[in-house]
Protein backbone atom coordinates (compact mmCIF):
# COMPACT_ATOMS: atom_id res chain seq x y z
CA UNK A 1 0.00 0.00 0.00
CA UNK A 2 1.19 3.51 -0.88
CA UNK A 3 0.63 5.97 1.96
CA UNK A 4 -0.72 9.27 0.62
CA UNK A 5 -1.38 12.72 2.08
CA UNK A 6 -3.55 15.42 0.49
CA UNK A 7 -2.43 19.01 1.02
CA UNK A 8 -5.13 21.61 0.37
CA UNK A 9 -8.79 20.96 1.06
CA UNK A 10 -10.45 23.86 -0.75
CA UNK A 11 -12.06 23.49 -4.20
CA UNK A 12 -10.23 20.46 -5.65
CA UNK A 13 -8.89 18.78 -2.52
CA UNK A 14 -12.16 17.00 -1.61
CA UNK A 15 -12.17 15.34 -5.05
CA UNK A 16 -8.62 14.08 -4.48
CA UNK A 17 -9.56 12.78 -1.03
CA UNK A 18 -12.66 10.98 -2.32
CA UNK A 19 -10.79 9.30 -5.17
CA UNK A 20 -7.69 8.39 -3.16
CA UNK A 21 -9.87 6.81 -0.49
CA UNK A 22 -11.20 4.51 -3.24
CA UNK A 23 -7.98 3.95 -5.22
CA UNK A 24 -6.64 0.37 -5.07
CA UNK A 25 -3.13 0.30 -3.65
CA UNK A 26 -3.45 3.69 -1.93
CA UNK A 27 -3.93 4.35 1.78
CA UNK A 28 -5.04 7.90 2.60
CA UNK A 29 -3.26 8.88 5.83
CA UNK A 30 -3.35 12.69 6.14
CA UNK A 31 -5.37 15.67 4.93
CA UNK A 32 -3.64 18.99 5.53
CA UNK A 33 -4.95 22.54 5.19
CA UNK A 34 -4.00 25.82 6.85
CA UNK A 35 -7.70 26.51 7.50
CA UNK A 36 -8.59 23.78 9.96
CA UNK A 37 -12.30 24.62 9.79
CA UNK A 38 -12.28 23.16 6.27
CA UNK A 39 -11.19 19.82 7.71
CA UNK A 40 -14.14 19.45 10.08
CA UNK A 41 -15.99 17.00 7.86
CA UNK A 42 -13.01 14.88 6.83
CA UNK A 43 -12.89 12.61 9.88
CA UNK A 44 -16.66 12.23 9.92
CA UNK A 45 -16.54 10.67 6.48
CA UNK A 46 -13.05 9.13 6.72
CA UNK A 47 -12.55 8.31 10.42
CA UNK A 48 -9.13 6.70 9.93
CA UNK A 49 -7.66 9.77 8.21
CA UNK A 50 -5.68 12.24 10.31
CA UNK A 51 -6.02 16.01 9.86
CA UNK A 52 -3.51 18.78 10.47
CA UNK A 53 -2.58 22.34 9.54
CA UNK A 54 1.14 21.53 9.81
CA UNK A 55 2.71 20.37 6.52
CA UNK A 56 5.96 19.45 8.27
CA UNK A 57 4.04 17.00 10.45
CA UNK A 58 2.90 15.24 7.28
CA UNK A 59 6.44 15.08 5.90
CA UNK A 60 7.83 13.65 9.14
CA UNK A 61 5.44 10.68 9.00
CA UNK A 62 7.35 7.67 7.60
CA UNK A 63 4.05 6.10 6.53
CA UNK A 64 3.60 8.83 3.88
CA UNK A 65 5.10 7.79 0.55
CA UNK A 66 3.44 10.41 -1.65
CA UNK A 67 1.87 13.86 -1.36
CA UNK A 68 -0.98 15.23 -3.51
CA UNK A 69 -0.94 19.05 -3.63
CA UNK A 70 -4.13 21.02 -4.34
CA UNK A 71 -3.32 24.52 -3.09
CA UNK A 72 -3.16 27.89 -4.88
CA UNK A 73 -0.55 27.91 -7.66
CA UNK A 74 1.72 30.26 -5.73
CA UNK A 75 2.33 27.55 -3.10
CA UNK A 76 2.96 24.63 -5.47
CA UNK A 77 6.71 25.12 -5.79
CA UNK A 78 7.48 25.47 -2.09
CA UNK A 79 5.30 22.55 -1.04
CA UNK A 80 6.42 20.24 -3.86
CA UNK A 81 10.11 20.94 -3.30
CA UNK A 82 9.81 20.30 0.45
CA UNK A 83 8.02 17.03 -0.25
CA UNK A 84 10.59 15.92 -2.84
CA UNK A 85 13.49 16.80 -0.55
CA UNK A 86 11.79 14.76 2.17
CA UNK A 87 11.80 11.76 -0.20
CA UNK A 88 8.08 11.85 -1.05
CA UNK A 89 6.59 11.31 -4.50
CA UNK A 90 4.47 14.26 -5.66
CA UNK A 91 1.18 14.69 -7.48
CA UNK A 92 0.56 18.41 -8.04
CA UNK A 93 -2.40 20.34 -9.38
CA UNK A 94 -2.09 22.22 -12.65
CA UNK A 95 -0.42 24.47 -13.51
CA UNK A 96 2.48 22.83 -11.67
CA UNK A 97 4.24 26.12 -10.79
CA UNK A 98 4.06 29.90 -11.19
CA UNK A 99 7.11 30.09 -13.47
CA UNK A 100 8.98 27.81 -15.84
CA UNK A 101 12.10 28.17 -13.69
CA UNK A 102 10.22 26.77 -10.67
CA UNK A 103 8.79 23.96 -12.81
CA UNK A 104 12.25 23.14 -14.16
CA UNK A 105 13.71 22.89 -10.66
CA UNK A 106 10.88 20.59 -9.59
CA UNK A 107 11.54 18.28 -12.54
CA UNK A 108 15.26 18.21 -11.82
CA UNK A 109 14.77 17.56 -8.09
CA UNK A 110 12.42 14.64 -8.80
CA UNK A 111 14.85 13.16 -11.33
CA UNK A 112 17.81 13.62 -8.99
CA UNK A 113 16.04 11.72 -6.20
CA UNK A 114 14.40 9.17 -8.54
CA UNK A 115 10.93 10.19 -7.39
CA UNK A 116 7.67 10.32 -9.35
CA UNK A 117 6.43 13.82 -10.21
CA UNK A 118 2.97 13.84 -11.78
CA UNK A 119 0.90 16.86 -12.83
CA UNK A 120 -2.89 16.88 -12.59
CA UNK A 121 -3.75 17.32 -16.27
CA UNK A 122 -7.11 15.67 -15.64
CA UNK A 123 -8.62 16.05 -19.11
CA UNK A 124 -6.04 13.85 -20.82
CA UNK A 125 -7.34 10.94 -18.75
CA UNK A 126 -10.93 11.33 -19.98
CA UNK A 127 -12.28 8.81 -22.44
CA UNK A 128 -13.03 11.62 -24.89
CA UNK A 129 -9.48 13.03 -25.05
CA UNK A 130 -7.90 9.59 -25.14
CA UNK A 131 -10.17 8.71 -28.06
CA UNK A 132 -9.21 11.98 -29.80
CA UNK A 133 -5.54 11.06 -29.60
CA UNK A 134 -6.28 7.62 -31.03
CA UNK A 135 -8.20 9.12 -33.96
CA UNK A 136 -5.51 11.74 -34.64
CA UNK A 137 -2.82 9.05 -34.70
CA UNK A 138 -4.74 6.75 -37.05
CA UNK A 139 -7.25 8.57 -39.22
CA UNK A 140 -7.15 12.38 -39.38
CA UNK A 141 -4.35 12.80 -41.92
CA UNK A 142 -2.27 15.96 -41.77
CA UNK A 143 -3.46 18.20 -38.93
CA UNK A 144 -4.43 21.70 -40.10
CA UNK A 145 -5.76 23.39 -36.98
CA UNK A 146 -6.80 23.09 -33.34
CA UNK A 147 -9.53 25.60 -32.38
CA UNK A 148 -10.95 25.71 -28.86
CA UNK A 149 -13.48 27.79 -26.93
CA UNK A 150 -13.65 27.52 -23.14
CA UNK A 151 -15.91 30.21 -21.69
CA UNK A 152 -18.38 30.71 -18.83
CA UNK A 153 -19.62 33.32 -16.35
CA UNK A 154 -17.02 33.16 -13.53
CA UNK A 155 -15.38 31.76 -11.46
CA UNK A 156 -13.06 34.81 -11.12
CA UNK A 157 -9.61 34.05 -9.74
CA UNK A 158 -7.74 36.74 -7.84
CA UNK A 159 -4.22 35.34 -8.12
CA UNK A 160 -4.05 34.21 -11.76
CA UNK A 161 -5.42 35.37 -15.11
CA UNK A 162 -7.98 33.48 -17.19
CA UNK A 163 -5.06 32.06 -19.22
CA UNK A 164 -3.58 30.27 -16.21
CA UNK A 165 -7.02 29.18 -15.00
CA UNK A 166 -8.79 28.00 -18.18
CA UNK A 167 -6.30 27.86 -21.07
CA UNK A 168 -4.13 25.46 -19.07
CA UNK A 169 -6.74 22.76 -19.79
CA UNK A 170 -6.54 23.19 -23.57
CA UNK A 171 -2.75 23.45 -23.53
CA UNK A 172 -2.48 20.16 -21.65
CA UNK A 173 -4.90 18.51 -24.09
CA UNK A 174 -2.94 19.86 -27.07
CA UNK A 175 0.32 18.64 -25.56
CA UNK A 176 -1.17 15.14 -25.33
CA UNK A 177 -3.09 14.78 -28.61
CA UNK A 178 -1.13 16.78 -31.20
CA UNK A 179 1.81 15.16 -33.00
CA UNK A 180 4.09 18.22 -32.60
CA UNK A 181 4.82 20.92 -30.05
CA UNK A 182 4.34 24.68 -30.59
CA UNK A 183 7.35 26.88 -31.29
CA UNK A 184 5.81 30.32 -30.63
CA UNK A 185 2.74 31.93 -29.06
CA UNK A 186 0.85 35.20 -29.33
CA UNK A 187 -1.80 36.32 -26.83
CA UNK A 188 -4.17 39.25 -26.46
CA UNK A 189 -6.68 39.91 -23.72
CA UNK A 190 -8.21 42.35 -21.29
CA UNK A 191 -9.23 42.72 -17.67
CA UNK A 192 -12.54 44.41 -16.95
CA UNK A 193 -12.44 44.41 -13.15
CA UNK A 194 -10.17 46.99 -11.54
CA UNK A 195 -7.19 45.45 -9.78
CA UNK A 196 -7.92 41.96 -11.09
CA UNK A 197 -6.05 39.95 -13.78
CA UNK A 198 -7.27 39.50 -17.35
CA UNK A 199 -10.67 37.84 -17.61
CA UNK A 200 -10.74 37.30 -21.40
CA UNK A 201 -7.91 36.17 -23.68
CA UNK A 202 -7.14 34.79 -27.13
CA UNK A 203 -4.07 32.62 -27.70
CA UNK A 204 -2.58 31.68 -31.06
CA UNK A 205 0.10 28.99 -31.19
CA UNK A 206 2.45 28.44 -34.10
CA UNK A 207 4.20 25.22 -35.13
CA UNK A 208 7.02 24.24 -37.48
CA UNK A 209 4.44 22.84 -39.91
CA UNK A 210 1.30 24.59 -41.22
CA UNK A 211 -0.59 23.51 -38.11
CA UNK A 212 -2.04 26.44 -36.17
CA UNK A 213 -3.89 26.47 -32.84
CA UNK A 214 -6.24 29.03 -31.35
CA UNK A 215 -7.69 29.12 -27.83
CA UNK A 216 -10.42 31.49 -26.60
CA UNK A 217 -10.96 31.70 -22.83
CA UNK A 218 -13.38 34.00 -21.01
CA UNK A 219 -14.86 34.42 -17.51
CA UNK A 220 -17.49 36.90 -18.73
CA UNK A 221 -19.55 34.79 -21.15
CA UNK A 222 -23.35 34.50 -20.71
CA UNK A 223 -23.22 30.76 -21.47
CA UNK A 224 -20.85 27.91 -20.71
CA UNK A 225 -19.07 26.53 -23.78
CA UNK A 226 -16.46 23.76 -23.87
CA UNK A 227 -15.95 23.00 -27.56
CA UNK A 228 -12.89 22.07 -29.64
CA UNK A 229 -12.54 21.60 -33.40
CA UNK A 230 -9.60 19.73 -34.89
CA UNK A 231 -9.26 19.77 -38.66
CA UNK A 232 -7.26 17.27 -40.66
CA UNK A 233 -6.72 16.51 -44.33
CA UNK A 234 -8.77 13.30 -44.08
CA UNK A 235 -11.30 13.89 -41.29
CA UNK A 236 -12.33 16.45 -38.67
CA UNK A 237 -13.25 16.19 -34.99
CA UNK A 238 -15.73 18.13 -32.88
CA UNK A 239 -15.19 17.64 -29.15
CA UNK A 240 -17.96 19.07 -26.94
CA UNK A 241 -17.27 18.33 -23.28
CA UNK A 242 -20.77 19.45 -22.24
CA UNK A 243 -22.44 16.76 -24.36
CA UNK A 244 -23.74 14.06 -21.98
CA UNK A 245 -22.90 11.12 -24.25
CA UNK A 246 -21.65 11.96 -27.76
CA UNK A 247 -18.73 14.15 -26.68
CA UNK A 248 -16.68 13.22 -29.76
CA UNK A 249 -18.03 13.44 -33.31
CA UNK A 250 -15.85 12.56 -36.29
CA UNK A 251 -16.77 14.06 -39.67
CA UNK A 252 -15.61 12.66 -42.99
CA UNK A 253 -15.43 16.13 -44.48
CA UNK A 254 -12.72 18.12 -46.21
CA UNK A 255 -11.47 19.54 -49.49
CA UNK A 256 -9.91 18.04 -52.62
CA UNK A 257 -7.78 19.69 -55.31
CA UNK A 258 -7.94 18.78 -59.01
CA UNK A 259 -4.29 17.83 -59.39
CA UNK A 260 -0.89 19.15 -58.48
CA UNK A 261 -0.01 22.51 -60.10
CA UNK A 262 3.71 21.80 -59.98
CA UNK A 263 3.34 18.37 -61.52
CA UNK A 264 0.76 19.42 -64.15
CA UNK A 265 2.33 22.75 -65.03
CA UNK A 266 -0.86 24.54 -64.01
CA UNK A 267 -0.96 27.86 -62.28
CA UNK A 268 -2.20 27.97 -58.71
CA UNK A 269 -5.20 30.15 -59.61
CA UNK A 270 -6.31 27.52 -62.13
CA UNK A 271 -6.72 24.94 -59.39
CA UNK A 272 -10.28 24.03 -58.48
CA UNK A 273 -11.22 23.17 -54.91
CA UNK A 274 -13.74 20.40 -54.37
CA UNK A 275 -15.61 19.60 -51.18
CA UNK A 276 -15.95 16.15 -49.68
CA UNK A 277 -18.95 15.47 -47.46
CA UNK A 278 -19.15 12.02 -45.97
CA UNK A 279 -20.58 10.40 -42.86
CA UNK A 280 -20.40 11.46 -39.23
CA UNK A 281 -19.94 8.99 -36.43
CA UNK A 282 -19.73 9.28 -32.66
CA UNK A 283 -17.36 6.66 -31.20
CA UNK A 284 -18.16 4.91 -27.95
CA UNK A 285 -16.18 6.38 -25.05
CA UNK A 286 -14.88 5.08 -21.76
CA UNK A 287 -16.86 7.02 -19.12
CA UNK A 288 -14.60 6.14 -16.16
CA UNK A 289 -13.98 9.19 -13.95
CA UNK A 290 -10.78 10.81 -15.21
CA UNK A 291 -9.40 11.78 -11.80
CA UNK A 292 -9.82 8.25 -10.47
CA UNK A 293 -8.00 6.83 -13.51
CA UNK A 294 -5.26 9.45 -13.14
CA UNK A 295 -4.66 8.78 -9.44
CA UNK A 296 -4.63 5.02 -10.04
CA UNK A 297 -1.91 5.57 -12.65
CA UNK A 298 0.07 7.73 -10.20
CA UNK A 299 -0.11 5.09 -7.46
CA UNK A 300 0.89 2.37 -9.95
CA UNK A 301 3.87 4.48 -11.07
CA UNK A 302 5.00 4.92 -7.47
CA UNK A 303 4.79 1.14 -6.99
CA UNK A 304 6.61 0.22 -10.21
CA UNK A 305 8.78 3.29 -10.82
CA UNK A 306 6.78 3.90 -14.00
CA UNK A 307 6.27 7.12 -15.91
CA UNK A 308 2.91 8.95 -15.69
CA UNK A 309 1.41 10.33 -18.91
CA UNK A 310 1.39 13.86 -17.46
CA UNK A 311 4.83 13.86 -15.88
CA UNK A 312 6.89 16.85 -14.81
CA UNK A 313 8.16 17.40 -18.35
CA UNK A 314 4.59 17.72 -19.67
CA UNK A 315 3.78 20.12 -16.85
CA UNK A 316 6.89 22.17 -17.64
CA UNK A 317 5.97 22.44 -21.34
CA UNK A 318 2.54 23.82 -20.41
CA UNK A 319 3.96 26.32 -17.90
CA UNK A 320 6.45 27.55 -20.51
CA UNK A 321 3.56 28.33 -22.88
CA UNK A 322 1.54 30.02 -20.11
CA UNK A 323 4.54 32.14 -19.18
CA UNK A 324 5.23 33.14 -22.79
CA UNK A 325 1.53 33.89 -23.38
CA UNK A 326 1.51 36.16 -20.33
CA UNK A 327 4.56 37.96 -21.70
CA UNK A 328 2.86 38.36 -25.08
CA UNK A 329 -0.32 39.59 -23.40
CA UNK A 330 1.61 42.39 -21.72
CA UNK A 331 3.00 43.42 -25.13
CA UNK A 332 -0.35 43.40 -26.96
CA UNK A 333 0.13 40.17 -28.81
CA UNK A 334 3.80 40.20 -29.76
CA UNK A 335 4.86 36.74 -30.92
CA UNK A 336 7.06 35.08 -28.28
CA UNK A 337 9.33 32.25 -29.34
CA UNK A 338 9.27 29.16 -27.13
CA UNK A 339 12.77 28.10 -26.17
CA UNK A 340 13.28 24.36 -25.62
CA UNK A 341 13.41 23.42 -21.94
CA UNK A 342 16.94 22.84 -20.67
CA UNK A 343 17.24 20.36 -17.85
CA UNK A 344 20.22 19.16 -15.89
CA UNK A 345 21.16 15.69 -17.09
Amino acid sequence: MIGVAVVGYGYWGPNLVRNLAETPGAKLIWVCDLKKDRLAGVQLRYPTVQITDDFDEVLRDPRVDAVAIATPVSAHYMLAMKALMAGKHVFVEKPMASTSEEARRMVEEAARRRLILAVDHTFIHTGAVRKMREIIENGLGDIYYYDSVRVNLGLFQHDVSVIWDLAVHDLSIMDYVLPEKPVAVSATGMGHVAGEPENIAYLTLFFESKLIAHIHVNWLAPVKVRRTLIGGSSKMIVYDDLEPSEKIKVYDKGITLNGNPQADGKKVHDMRVGYRTGDMYAPQLDMTEALGRELKQFVDCVMTNGQPIADGHAGLRVVRILEAATQSLAQRGRVIELEPARLIA
